[in-house]
Order: C-alpha cells, then structure tokens, then sequence
C-alpha cells in the first residue's frame, strides 16, 4: 500500500495580483473618513469638501495659494550647521539631510517677495514636514530679513506659522531666535508697517511664544492646534481634564487670543482686504472680460 501514501507539500498562498489602481490617486480624509480624490482636494486647497477638515499644506503650495502669480525667493542659500555635534536616534547632519531630499528645501521656511491681489507681500511659509518645522539659526535669520526686508521697503509682511517649536538640536542657539525676530517685529511696529500673523496647524511651542502671537492682526485656520505645551502634558502636569477643543484655534478665538478664524479658501482674501484696510488702498477692480 506504499504506492496510496501522500507526499506532503507545504501550503503556499497564491501570489498577489498588483493593484490597477495608481499609488496617491485617492486620499482618506483624518477627520471624516471621506475618500477624496487627489485632483479633486488639490483643487479644494487640500480641504476635505464634506468636513472642511484642513489637510496640512506644504510651504511652496501655500505660497501659490497666496501670490497671485509668480514671487521672488529671497535667502535660498542658507543652511543648518551642527554647532552642538548633536547626535540623538541619528547624526543632525544626516537628519538636515533627509529632510532637504523630502522636502526639496534648505530648511523649514520659504521667504518671498510678491503680490496678494495687486499688494506687494513679502510672506515668509514654514514647512512642517522639515523636522517638524522646528525654528533654528536659519529659520530665524530668514524670518528676521524677511522682517528687515518689509521694513526696508515699507511693505507689508504675513508669515504663515506650521511648528513644533525651537529645534532642540541647536540648543540655546535656536531659542536665541525667538527674542532676535521679536525685535524685529518690534522695529516694524515701531514704523508702522503692517504684519499679519496665520497660525495653522500645529503652532506650538517657542513659535508661538514669540512671532506667531505678535501680528496686528492674528488669523487661524479652523480647528488648528495652537499651544506652548501640548494638551496631553498639561493634562500630565496639572492633573486635570482639560476642557473639550482646548487649544484649538476656535478655542482661543473665544478666549480673545485670536482676531478671525478663517476658511483656508478665503484666507487670501482676508488677507487682501485687511491689507487694504491697514494701507488706506483701494480695492483692485478686475479688468473687464
């Protein structure tokens, strides 16, 4: 009966049929779950359409949604030295590294020069996806020419805020920038010059200490997290439950820390018009078609 015996054979699953459908071409929105499809958030300025959850936005895309065409980049140059040898999970130079090849930035802001429905900007956008959009030697220096610049030239400035704070990798020397742009905002109070603040999501930590919370006029995009600390460390700290939305932009709009908050598809036009407001400028008339 040898010849009924069966070789054993070991059971192998049948191999995957590749996906028909492109990688990226659908996104599932954080909040409500709706699956949108990618032209269609990129055309909505990466806000879900059935939630109005805001997708975070890159520095370069919020510069196109600002400007009303081209702009001209200022400081590209700049770039993170190591001036603490700092190394944690990984070498800092092997961190700035990486996020330059993710990013295709310098580091973790873009200051230009360009124009917000016919006014002349200089608009300076962090990019949270560079290690956090942390603010060290050369956020600041940039930050702080692009206040100089405005300055310079009596134009107004916007900065558009996306951190997680001081970049602890360059120690004391990143918290130094906090008191360096604050002076010069000071300076640009002191001339009159227009400033206007927009915190997205998150603001936090020595960003919002300093810069992000000293506009003329302070605007958030909804639901944003804006903070010193994080909520799960005061919570840590205090032993308290905090209460429902703490630290989210709507929050602090009723607490009196904020002046607007402001759907990211009309936030160039709030812009515009308080620019208009501040400069004593007439409105631009379009041509007609």
């Amino acid at each position: 009966m040898a010849w009924f015996k069966r070789e054993r054979r070991p059971i192998t699953p049948p191999p995957e049929k590749a996906s028909r459908v492109p990688e990226g071409l659908w996104v599932k929105c954080e909040d409500c779950g709706q699956i949108i499809y990618n032209k269609d958030l990129v055309a909505a300025s990466h806000v879900c359409p059935k939630c109005r959850h805001h997708f975070r936005l890159g520095a370069v895309d919020r510069l196109k949604l600002l400007f009303d065409g081209e702009w001209i980049e200022h400081d590209r140059g700049l770039r993170s030295t190591d001036p603490l040898s700092f190394i944690d999970t990984k070498p800092y130079q092997a961190r700035l590294r990486a996020a330059a090849a993710e990013t295709g930035l310098p580091d973790a802001v873009v200051t230009a020069t360009g124009s917000i429905e016919g006014i002349e900007t200089v608009v300076a956008s962090m990019e949270y996806e560079f290690i956090g959009g942390s603010m060290g030697v050369v956020v600041g220096e940039k930050l702080t020419r692009a206040v100089e610049r405005a300055l310079e030239r009596r134009l107004p400035l916007v900065i558009v805020a996306c951190s997680g704070g001081a970049r602890m990798m360059e120690g004391t020397l990143s918290l130094m920038q906090m008191a360096k742009i604050s002076a010069a905002l000071a300076r640009l109070d002191r001339a009159g010059v227009p400033y206007i603040s927009v915190l997205t999501d998150p603001t936090t930590g020595g960003v919002t200490a300093s810069f992000a919370m000293l506009g003329d006029l302070n605007l958030a995009e909804p639901k944003a997290l804006i903070g010193f600390a994080g909520p799960r460390v005061i919570e840590q700290t205090i032993r308290q439950k905090l209460p429902e939305g703490f630290q989210r932009s709507e929050f602090l709009l009723a607490k009196g820390m904020l002046d607007m908050v402001v759907d990211r598809q009309d936030l160039k036009a709030t812009i515009a018009r308080a620019l208009r407001f501040m400069l004593g400028a007439p409105r631009r008339v379009p041509p007609p078609v």
